[in-house]
């Protein structure tokens, strides 16, 4: 590799003169520290090299080695149960070896490289092994197996394959040769570049929910699995909180979890309570089946760009294996704003608040490589995409916000005036949508039935009705409304408080399962249909209210158990009776 030298400095951004050994998009080592950067402007005169790590101390003169691949990451077991920074550097061993403090140039193996995996091997001699296939698994945490998969650029026929036994990362554990005679020595891990997505046989429609047991995701606004979603909020309205209940709750396999330029508090908050989590699934610690990548707003700013591309890299290569990732990017307006200010480094022409020009384009890259898919190992894989947004002032007319509505299909939008009335999750359920309906509905259908359908349709219309009465009664008082609509108001506060409304710290209330959520539908409907048959007899709202049955459905979230749903029977009951008391 031909040595450069550094000619001009500007925060991340390093220049180089004359540099023709280097190729675009090419990782490299910056400095006598061998700080970590990649190439990202070539012309005749400079090459411009982005600086993962503080520039502070380098100077024109440094040296720059070129290291002939494309920024990489490498993948193989030892991810989960770790937390990374934006680049993949294991925190955990940079802390052992160089204190709380990460150094710069901290050469640190992103994976363990002495630690013994127990493998069982797939193949024999003579097999055809085509890119993507597994060749050997072992046990990664006690509920993940990992799938070694052959690099998705390689096949060839197996030459030589080791007995089942310990093994260390880079041991070669088999030996294929290609069409051309060529062998390649196989071994536990892979590296793949981090902007460019991995391949699949077949991309499908998503069909099936990705089930979160946060009663207003699942019920009105679903989302399916490998299906993108955005969570917009401004300061203090509960994304970071609503991404920790997704992690904790929803049921995919392996949740990637990537703190963005979030505050250094919250991200040692999700540390510390992922690692108490127990899995409801397995009963194991949560960290079985979780990898956090945290780049925190003190870290390179260029850094922070590249950590949302570790993190679908990751994701995809799980997904490779079969297995169903979910994705939580917290917040994608950081990753904007250090896009922002690397092309200011650039004087790049600026465009919608000083973002660059090519923000919707990185957008579009970043959620387009979620989905459900036929993958290479066999089987069927999925990425489930859901960012966090974070517009300045509540603005959800700003560009991230608007450009992020474009490429994802659930819009999960948080209130400030619900988050200040302390309505958890407070999210609005006028402003927000899910474009899966579609997709998801024969699921719904089949295995909850036609009315769960209906009974959602039903409280969605009310919710609406409720919006527009409250116009009226802003204006002119609830007196004057007829008791039809009063009902509808009446009706609409049980759904708000007893059904959207949930409560994180409950037991019971923390995860619902579907069931349950069409239950307590139902029960409202119920209440619901049966007043409306009272009113339309001219009998006033007031004697229905003086029953109590409205204020004790707000409360059924917490007095009916998970495990108990027979004992919605005895509310329908209740109603029957009690209504039918005042019809006597």
């Amino acid at each position: 590799m031909n040595n450069n030298v550094i000619y001009g400095i500007n925060g991340p951004v390093v220049t180089v003169k004359k540099a023709d050994c280097f190729e675009m998009m090419e990782m490299v080592h910056v400095g006598e520290q061998q700080l970590v950067g990649e190439v990202i402007g070539i012309s005749d005169e400079l090459t411009t090299i982005q600086v993962y790590e503080e520039t502070t101390g380098l100077k024109p003169g440094d040296p720059v080695t070129g290291t002939g691949a494309p920024m990489n990451v490498t993948l193989g077991p030892g991810i989960l149960d770790n937390i990374f920074d934006g680049i993949e550097r294991p925190l955990k061993a940079i802390e052992e070896q160089a204190g709380a403090f990460i150094s710069r140039g901290a050469a640190v193996s992103s994976l363990d490289t002495d630690r013994l995996w127990n493998v069982t091997m797939k193949v024999k001699v003579g097999d055809k092994l085509e890119g993507g296939q597994i060749y050997a698994t072992t046990p990664e945490t006690p509920i993940i197996e990992h799938r070694v998969m052959l690099h998705p650029d390689l096949s060839g026929v197996v030459k030589e394959v080791k007995p089942n036994g310990e093994y260390k990362l880079n041991d070669t554990i088999a030996v294929i040769e290609d069409e051309l005679g060529i062998r390649h020595e196989l071994t536990l891990c892979q590296q793949w570049p981090i902007r460019t997505a991995r391949p699949v046989k077949e991309r499908l429609t998503p069909t099936i929910p990705l089930i979160t047991g946060q009663r207003i995701m699942d019920t009105l606004f679903p989302i399916a699995k490998g299906g993108t979603a955005a969570i917009p909020g401004g300061f203090g309205t509960g994304k970071t909180m609503n991404q920790h209940q997704l992690a904790k709750w929803c049921d995919a396999d392996i949740i990637i979890y990537v703190g963005c330029g979030e505050r250094g508090n919250e991200m040692s908050q999700v540390l510390e309570e992922f690692s108490e989590l127990i899995d409801p699934k397995s009963n194991r610690p949560m960290t079985d089946r979780t990898v956090l990548i945290a780049n925190t707003s003190n870290m390179p700013v260029a850094a922070r760009e590249a950590s949302i591309y570790t993190g679908i890299t990751l994701a995809e290569y799980y997904r490779d294996m079969g297995y169903h990732v979910a994705m939580m990017a917290d917040s994608t307006s950081r990753w904007a704003e250090a896009l922002r200010e690397i092309s200011g480094r650039l004087e790049e022409m600026p465009a919608e608040e000083g973002f660059p020009a090519y923000l919707p384009s990185r957008l579009a890259e970043f959620y387009e490589r979620g989905g459900r898919a036929d993958v290479l190992s066999g089987g069927e894989g999925s990425v489930t995409l859901i960012g966090a947004v974070s517009p300045q002032g509540s603005d959800f007319s700003e560009p991230v916000t608007q450009n992020t509505k474009r490429f994802t299909r659930v819009f999960w939008a948080l209130d400030k005036a619900l988050a200040y009335a302390r309505h958890y999750p407070a999210i609005n359920w006028i402003d927000s949508y899910s474009e899966y309906f579609n997709d998801l509905d024969p699921w719904f259908k089949e295995n909850l039935g036609e009315d769960f359908i209906e009974y959602r349709k039903a409280i969605s219309a009310l919710l609406q009705e409720e919006n527009s009465l409250m116009e009226i009664v802003k204006l002119i008082g609830s007196d004057v409304l007829p008791d039809d609509q009063k009902l509808v108001i009446e009706t609409a506060r049980v759904i708000r408080v007893g059904f959207l409304q949930q409560n994180a710290f409950h037991p019971e209330d923390t995860y619902v399962p579907l069931e349950k959520q069409k239950l307590m539908m139902k029960v409202i409907l119920h209440l619901h249909s049966k007043s409306k048959e009272i009113v339309a007899r001219e009998i006033p709202i007031s004697k229905i209210s003086a029953t109590g049955l409205f204020d004790k459905l707000s409360k059924m979230k917490y007095d009916i158990p998970n495990d108990k749903l027979d004992m919605f029977d005895e509310y329908i009951k209740e109603i029957d009776q009690k209504l039918g008391e005042i019809l006597k």
